[in-house]
């Protein structure tokens, strides 16, 4: 009947802006499956690291499915989320930015299959943190499972550019065309 509902058994319309969330949210985690397998065939360490955020995903959608306005302490509890993943990942993109060289122009998202799946992941992460942002801002979500969102596609980029560099690939840059 175009209902579903939320982890705190609240039904709501298919179209809601939770299920709207919850489906971005999916889409990443199945960007990052892809980039990851890509990423294995050549066989990157880091390619734990997006296992690892496929898991944090889990968590994120656990929060999102968990309205504030109708969770009781239990659901809160359960579903809450912390700094923690957002600090961590911190630590991922410092540590790659490190090794790469300086950024002088616009990427376009290129650099092999690892590199452009990363990048085409980060888009999608992009999308899933604009669904979530109305939600935290009307108190339904974690603020931190925006910064997390928000921190994932900055390490996203950082890994698609370390990824190329491995490679040995070239990053594609913006040139303005001639009118």
């Amino acid at each position: 009947k175009g209902f579903s509902s939320t982890f705190t058994g609240e039904r709501r319309p298919k179209g809601d802006r939770i299920f709207e969330a919850l489906g971005a949210t999916d889409e990443l985690s199945s960007a990052i499956g892809l980039a990851g397998e890509f990423s294995s065939e050549k066989g990157y360490t880091f390619v734990d690291q997006l296992h690892k955020v496929q898991c944090m995903l889990q968590d994120v959608g656990s929060n999102i499915a968990t309205p504030l306005s109708s969770a009781r302490e239990a659901h809160r509890k359960r579903t809450s989320f912390s700094e923690k993943p957002v600090l961590e990942l911190e630590q991922w993109i410092d540590s790659y930015s490190e090794q790469l060289p300086p950024l002088r122009a616009f990427i376009l998202p290129s650099g092999g299959r690892s590199s452009a799946a990363l990048h085409f992941s980060r888009a999608v992460c992009r999308r899933a943190e604009r669904c979530v942002v109305p939600l935290v801002q009307a108190g339904e979500a974690d603020p931190n499972v925006a910064k997390y969102l928000n921190r994932l596609s900055d390490y996203l980029f950082v890994l698609a550019r370390y990824a190329a560099m491995k490679e040995g690939k070239e990053e594609k840059i913006y040139i303005k065309p001639e009118p």
